[in-house]
C-alpha cells in the first residue's frame, strides 16, 4: 500500500485500523533496541533507519542525496515488510536469523534478499527482531557498506 506520510505518525495513522497497534509496536521494538546514531523518519515512502548526512555526508551511492538506508517497514496489501540491509550484506546475520527464527515462530519463514515478509502480524516475533536490531552499530554499518556494497 502506498501511503503519502510525512512522518512516521502520519505513515502508521493512514494504515488500516487492524494494524496500528501492531506497527507502532514494531517501531517502538525498533526505535528502542538499535544502536545510537541511526536517525528514524519517511524515506522512500516507508518508515525508515538511517544514517544522516551529519554522520556519513557521503550518502547512498545510488542517489548520494539520499541518508545511507539501514532497517525499514511498511505495511503491503497482505503483509507488514521488514526490510534490513545487514541481513543482505553480512551472511553471519542472515545465516543467525534463518536458524533463529524457526525458534520464535511456527510458521515458515517467508524472506527475500533484505525483505522478511510477516503475513500473519500476530505472529511476528518482536523478540527476535530486537536480537536483531542489536546485531550492527552505526560505525560497523557504514564500514560494512564501503567494503561489501559500495564497490559492487
Amino acid at each position: 500500500m502506498q501511503y503519502k506520510a510525512i512522518s512516521p505518525e502520519d505513515y502508521i495513522n493512514q494504515a488500516p485500523e487492524a494494524r496500528k497497534n501492531t506497527l507502532n509496536q514494531l517501531r517502538k521494538t525498533i526505535k528502542e533496541n538499535l544502536p545510537k546514531g541511526f536517525t528514524e523518519g519517511i524515506q522512500y515512502g516507508i518508515i525508515g533507519y538511517y544514517v544522516s548526512h551529519e554522520i556519513y555526508p557521503n550518502g547512498y551511492h545510488c542517489k548520494p542525496e539520499e541518508p545511507l538506508p539501514f532497517m525499514s517497514f511498511a505495511s503491503q496489501k497482505n503483509s507488514i515488510n521488514l526490510y534490513h540491509n545487514g541481513i543482505y550484506a553480512v551472511p553471519e546475520i542472515h545465516n543467525w536469523f534463518v536458524n533463529e527464527y524457526p525458534k520464535h515462530c511456527k510458521r515458515k519463514l517467508d524472506m527475500g534478499k533484505s525483505c522478511i515478509r510477516f503475513k500473519k502480524i500476530e505472529e511476528i516475533p518482536f523478540d527476535l527482531i530486537t536480537e536483531l536490531c542489536q546485531k550492527i552499530s552505526v560505525k560497523e554499518w557504514i564500514d560494512i557498506y564501503e567494503t561489501n556494497i559500495k564497490k559492487k
